[in-house]
């Protein structure tokens, strides 16, 4: 492998794992309805596990109230019996046609709990971009002593996957921020 194939393969992992953070933390409820929060929710629906956002549109209304729409109405009751068994804590009102979902103010304590998980995810997201640098440094110190690297040019690819590390760190450390603010936010 050659410095540009190195250098590139540890950036697609970097972004990788950032995009991962990103995914994890919409999943992390705020005080406001968020169609994130349940966009990962699978339904058990003709016969198999089904994301829910395949079954059915999501739309935002009002800050505080998530509306669950089926494409199939006869999926209304499976949706129902898959929000009640989450581990999202909300209660869903089926009207027959839509499925409302009241999002709850949170307390002091579930907020301080959503920051302590954001700190959590955003940590195991900056160890999976470190063990991507261990891994593109090895690759670099492999590629040296097969002589596909001079040593100036290994020294240089190093430099260059340290940069990467300390700037996919930061993109992780504003999405946490920025998801701690609208946690700690009314």
């Amino acid at each position: 492998m050659n410095a540009d194939e190195i250098a590139l393969d540890v950036e697609e992992r970097m972004e990788k794992a950032v995009h991962i953070l990103k995914t994890s933390l919409t999943g992390i409820r705020t005080g406001r309805a968020n169609p994130g929060l349940i966009d990962s929710l699978r339904v058990e629906a003709y016969g198999s596990s089904v994301p829910l956002k395949q079954l059915a549109s999501i739309s935002v209304p009002e800050p505080n109230q998530i509306v669950i729409r089926p494409f199939d109405p006869s999926t209304l009751k499976d949706i129902e019996k898959a929000i009640q068994s989450s581990e999202l804590g909300l209660n869903p009102i089926n009207d027959g046609r839509v499925i409302r979902l009241i999002i709850p103010p949170l307390s002091t304590e579930v907020r301080k709990k959503m920051v302590s998980r954001i700190k959590e995810l955003t940590e195991e997201a900056k160890i999976a971009i470190r063990n991507v640098r261990r891994d593109g440094n090895k690759a670099a110190d492999q590629a040296e002593k097969a002589k596909e690297l001079t040593e100036d040019e290994r020294d240089a690819l190093k430099k260059e996957i340290q940069e990467l590390t300390k700037k996919y760190e930061a993109q992780a450390n504003e999405l946490a921020q920025a998801r701690e603010k609208e946690v700690m936010e009314d």
